[in-house]
């Protein structure tokens, strides 16, 4: 893996301090490397990687990091370093399934001013942001909304209102979006936020045309154990057709709390099939953060 150092944005794509009413330097300060190690026996290791690479956002005075869930998800180790040059270890401090946002708790000083936090819901299509990684103004981009709509992911996972943004930064795990009040806002979701677990099948489907298609299976996860196979269309959830792939989540996540028997309505090799599914809570497949 490349370190984030080796590349930089060509100097005109980069955000000029003198076009932007806050302190560009000390926003961009509050955005530190992630790194993490995963075991090799972790339940997303062969998904994700046992070695993960990412940023983070001081959001706190403890030096408290706002970042992607992904990138903490079963480490047994995480550092962070700042672009001054410290580095400090991370304890996991928790992770949103319905956000996909994960908390580290820096176990040093990371001696950087922490970003205030705004909100993804004051930011106009149309408006320039700061698309900022770890690295200063080399790795961050000079941007503009073209878009705010919901967004829906293979594994799961479904945001009401996202922000679209172009160009597009090419290391975005845990980038910070920096509005022009220099407040952070692309880490806040907006719309409806259920903090109760829902419902997870471990199921990764995709849109194929008209059709939902289950792509892979989570290994020993609920769709795995009922018999659904990878190719399977999704024809139907509690006898209601979903119209798209967050659609299929909602219908999955109607049926209640973890352990709630989701039934579908699967299409194979030209012959219907029903299955009913016992659902679970993706955080019991998962290992738990721990202090040496």
């Amino acid at each position: 893996m490349a370190e984030q150092k080796d590349w930089a944005f060509p100097a005109e794509m980069r955000p000029k301090p003198e076009d932007w009413r806050f302190d560009l330097e000390q926003a961009l300060d509050a955005v530190v490397l992630v790194r993490s190690e995963i075991p090799e026996d972790a339940f997303t290791a062969s998904i994700l990687g046992t070695e993960r690479a990412g940023n983070g956002v001081v959001i706190s005075e403890n030096g408290l990091v706002l970042t992607i869930g992904y990138l903490i998800t079963e480490a047994s180790v995480i550092w962070l370093a700042t672009n001054k040059g410290t580095v400090v270890g991370g304890y996991p401090m928790a992770y949103d399934q319905a956000t996909g946002f994960g908390l580290v708790q820096p176990l040093g000083k990371l001696g950087v001013k922490p970003i205030e936090r705004g909100s993804a819901s004051s930011i106009r299509v149309g408006e320039n942001v700061v698309v900022a990684g770890h690295g200063g103004r080399a790795h961050a981009l000079k941007a503009t909304v073209f878009a705010k709509r919901e967004f829906a992911g293979y594994w799961e996972y479904v945001l009401d209102e996202a922000l679209f943004t172009a160009p597009a930064h090419p290391q975005w795990g845990g980038s910070a979006l920096i509005g022009a009040d220099g407040k952070l806002a692309g880490m806040t979701k907006t719309g409806r936020a259920n903090r109760a677990p829902h419902p997870w099948l471990g199921m990764y489907a995709t849109e194929a045309g008209e059709r939902l298609v289950v792509a892979g299976l989570a290994p020993g996860a609920p769709a795995e154990r009922a018999g659904v196979r990878v190719g399977d269309a999704v024809i139907e959830v509690g006898g209601e057709k979903p119209k798209s792939l967050a659609d299929l989540w909602r219908k999955v996540w109607a049926h209640g709390a973890p352990g709630a028997i989701v039934p579908l309505k699967l299409a194979r090799s030209g012959k219907m099939l029903q299955l009913s599914l016992t659902s679970a809570d993706r955080a019991d497949f998962l290992k738990k953060p721990h202090l040496h």
